[in-house]
């Protein structure tokens, strides 16, 4: 007969424990250790500590009522790197914010950056725990801020899951029928109405009638509990949750309705919008049965015939669910995080980019990231394998014509846009540009130049023009001429003179090159024989250039203006780094 070892502590589990009882002998008043620390299952040292807590009851209005002494237990794991947790063993602070599945308290937002094992260790754990509760029966706690708090303040995803992209906030009905189309084997997007061609999975998008303070449970059984409020009876000496009718019989049976449209073999989708305790939007929860689970649920529909009222208490308590993260991008919860940024003024605009080489392709794709509704690209050129040490392309894009290319790159990144490629160096019908916002020539021609001031001499409206170009011999220089509506003078006139002042000035000699003549040896001859000479240039610092030029332009698509743009990366030799030359030629002469 074998004997069970009791396992060791770590050297950090010894000195964590350590620290507290120190602490506790300090102020025995108001820190106590109770009973002897156990083993966790992980190789965890659970301590649970109690403190005198009736200094914090200060019934505030809203605040979490305390008792005169409250117990925790301090998870502590057998490495410094993840941090401890701390809980309560009773249901009294379910519901609140920051209570994660009504026991763990969130005493830290972000782990990352504010737990220090080193500097602090369980001192500092104490203070936050100290602080947390100072705060929490002080009512300081904004409920709206708190993540996932509808659904007991914890992030639902099983590994393995697909992510469920929504983006149509659909019917307003508390039960209503969506289907999900496969577009990745990681990715899977609803839809609502009759399903696409093709078809795809049917779900149940099903409102709650209240939240879900305990989550959402690892088991079928386990959620149908939680939907109806059986779970601890008590937070803060009053109902978990508001009495409601039980929710699970008809969530059961749309489930099973569901499951049984759907093929056998195949998962069972399930997506429940769970009312946020402070109003506003539902927060969206994905589940699914795994393929055995839905088929057993199915075998019982087809067992109970026609008459589809699944009893509860009959579901398999063993049937297990899963979590899928949302990708939840409905316009009342989602916020552009490029929003106020200069590049934002790209947002819904319809973009021209004539030329896609080192700077045009690189611009085109950051037009599109910045939510542009329309990108036309332009572009004579093919693919050759040495372009894609800097330009916007892949291996597999080699031998196609650059705009298609580029055109098949930019409809990846984002749904939404619209993007047509043209295989001149112009489109077919360049002289329109009804409805365009800005123009873009990243050819480096003296012809398009001229082709741009044509577009600015004509009367009526007309987009904002604008040419770019980076130096010959580092690559880390950017120059953007924009000339604005209203404004005669094209690019290139503007181009033109903000080069008169540039050479004039010796402060901006580092920007010289862009004007002169190129030097012998600042051009580079990629190939041996007739190689047409080209810039010198990385992705990254071409990138950065054309970054930097994209988020100079979207400025003046909110407020036009005309003139030119210097610009240098960090590491260009020399400086200023900025530097904005108005337009203030005097207008053209009829």
């Amino acid at each position: 007969m074998t004997r069970k070892t009791r396992p060791g502590l770590t050297h950090w589990q010894k000195q964590a424990l350590a620290d507290l009882r120190q602490v506790s002998a300090e102020q025995p008043d108001v820190l106590r250790l109770v009973g002897a620390p156990a083993h966790g299952r992980d190789g965890s040292l659970l301590v649970r500590l109690r403190l005198h807590t009736g200094p914090l009851a200060t019934g505030a209005d809203g605040g979490l009522a305390l008792q005169e002494h409250e117990d925790f237990v301090v998870t502590l794991p057998g490495s410094p790197l993840p941090m401890p947790t701390i809980e309560v063993t009773h249901p009294r602070f379910t519901g609140y914010p920051h209570v994660l599945a009504g026991r763990r308290l969130c005493v830290f937002l972000d782990p990352a950056r504010e737990w220090d094992p080193l500097r602090g260790g369980m001192r500092a754990l104490l203070s936050r725990l100290w602080a947390w509760l100072a705060d929490a029966a002080a009512g300081q706690f904004d409920a709206s801020q708190a993540m996932y708090h509808a659904v007991g303040g914890v992030l639902h995803h099983t590994p393995g899951t697909p992510t469920l992209v929504v983006r149509a906030p659909g019917p307003d009905r508390r039960i209503q029928a969506g289907y999900l189309i496969t577009r990745t084997k990681h990715r899977l997007d609803l839809v609502y109405g009759p399903p696409p061609q093709g078809g795809g999975l049917r779900v149940p998008v099903v409102s709650l009638a209240a939240a879900l303070p305990l989550g959402g449970g690892t088991t079928l059984a386990e959620l149908m509990a939680h939907l109806d409020g059986r779970g601890p009876a008590s937070a803060q000496g009053r109902p978990v949750r508001a009495a409601v009718s039980p929710q699970s019989p008809a969530i059961l049976t749309t489930l099973a309705t569901s499951a049984i449209r759907n093929p056998d073999n195949t998962h069972q989708y399930l997506i429940l919008a769970v009312p946020h305790p402070v109003g506003g939007p539902p927060h969206l929860l994905g589940a699914r049965l795994p393929a055995p689970a839905a088929d057993a649920l199915r075998h019982a529909v087809r067992a109970q015939g026609a008459a589809l009222n699944i009893d509860v208490s009959r579901i398999r308590p063993d049937l297990p669910i899963e979590w899928c993260p949302v990708s939840d991008e409905r316009p009342a919860v989602t916020t552009r995080r490029d929003q106020g940024t200069p590049i934002s003024g790209f947002l819904g605009k319809h973009v021209q980019v004539w030329g896609c080489g080192g700077i045009g392709s690189w611009m085109a794709e950051f037009a599109v990231r910045a939510g542009a509704a329309q990108v036309s690209v332009c572009d004579p050129g093919t693919v050759t394998g040495g372009l894609l040490v800097r330009q916007n392309y892949t291996e597999g894009d080699v031998g196609a014509p650059k705009a298609q290319a580029l055109a098949q790159r930019l409809q990846a990144i984002s749904d939404t846009v619209v993007v047509d490629a043209h295989d001149g160096a112009v489109p077919d019908n360049a002289a329109d540009l009804t409805g365009t916002d800005v123009l873009i020539d990243a050819t480096v021609t003296i012809a398009m130049g001229h082709v741009l001031d044509q577009f600015a001499a004509v009367e009526g409206p007309r987009p904002v023009l604008a040419q770019v170009a980076t130096d010959t011999r580092t690559g880390t220089l950017g120059l953007l001429s924009v000339c604005a509506p209203g404004t005669a003078h094209g690019p290139s006139s503007i181009d033109t003179a903000a080069g008169k002042t540039v050479l004039a000035d010796p402060a901006l000699e580092l920007y010289h090159s862009l004007w002169q003549a190129t030097l012998g040896g600042d051009e580079l001859v990629p190939t041996r024989g007739c190689s047409v000479p080209t810039f010198h240039g990385s992705s990254a610092d071409l990138a950065a250039v054309a970054g930097t030029l994209t988020s100079l332009l979207g400025m003046h698509l909110v407020a036009p203006a005309s003139g030119t743009h210097l610009v240098a990366l960090p590491h260009a030799a020399g400086s200023p780094h900025h530097r904005f030359l108005p337009h203030d030629l005097p207008p053209a002469v009829p």
